[in-house]
């Protein structure tokens, strides 16, 4: 619920009626008065109630959930939704899903890093203070998961065979990926060569 209107014998009391409402502080919101009070004659005829609009002021995350809605949607997304699904001191991490989920990751999920570097610009135009992460179909956490096994395996095949491993060109998130999954790899060192956007994580022997 974005508004609610409420009536009260005062304009404070019906502020108070709809911020319990909407499980809202007054910070959060913008009020309208519809129309103040009046105590009539003698306080029996013609007394009227306050009447007010309050609606929730839009915050920077809603207002970027609401492009990646639009944004997606002209893309021939079908079904699409998107919400909050965590948020930290520094990261807000928001889920879009729909029923073809496919044609909005793309190939490694460049599609995906596109919508989410769009939907950051916006975010910080809009207020946004922190780093914001799209995912979409939960690819992101099946691709994490996917780039710490692979680094693992090739981890004991380079400290087995002594041979570097030079893996695929990937994002800097996913290189970082596989550069935290292997910094405590005993005997093992990791680093990156070549230029954006081809530019790959090596593992090697220390």
């Amino acid at each position: 619920m974005l508004s609610v209107e409420k009536t009260a014998k005062s304009v404070e009391e019906a502020i108070q009626a709809a911020l319990l409402e909407l499980g809202l502080v007054l910070e959060q919101v913008e009020v309208t008065v519809l129309e103040e009070p009046t105590k009539g004659v003698f306080g029996l005829w013609g007394v009227k109630p306050a009447r007010i609009l309050v609606t929730k002021r839009l915050q920077p995350e809603d207002k970027v959930i609401d492009f990646v809605l639009d944004l997606v949607a002209h893309m021939g997304a079908k079904e699409a939704s998107c919400t909050i699904v965590r948020e930290t001191a520094d990261e807000v991490e928001i889920a879009v899903g729909c029923l073809n989920t496919g044609m909005l990751i793309g190939k490694r999920g460049q599609t995906l890093d596109a919508i989410q570097q769009l939907a950051a610009v916006i975010y910080s135009r809009v207020g946004g203070d922190r780093r914001l992460l799209v995912d979409i179909g939960q690819y992101r956490e099946r691709r994490k998961q996917t780039l710490v096994d692979l680094s693992k395996s090739l981890a004991e095949r380079v400290r087995s065979t002594g041979r570097k491993a030079i893996l695929e060109p990937m994002s800097a998130a996913e290189r970082r990926i596989v550069h935290m999954t292997l910094q405590d790899e005993a005997g093992i060192v990791t680093y990156s060569e070549g230029d954006e956007p081809y530019r790959k994580v090596i593992i090697a022997v220390r």
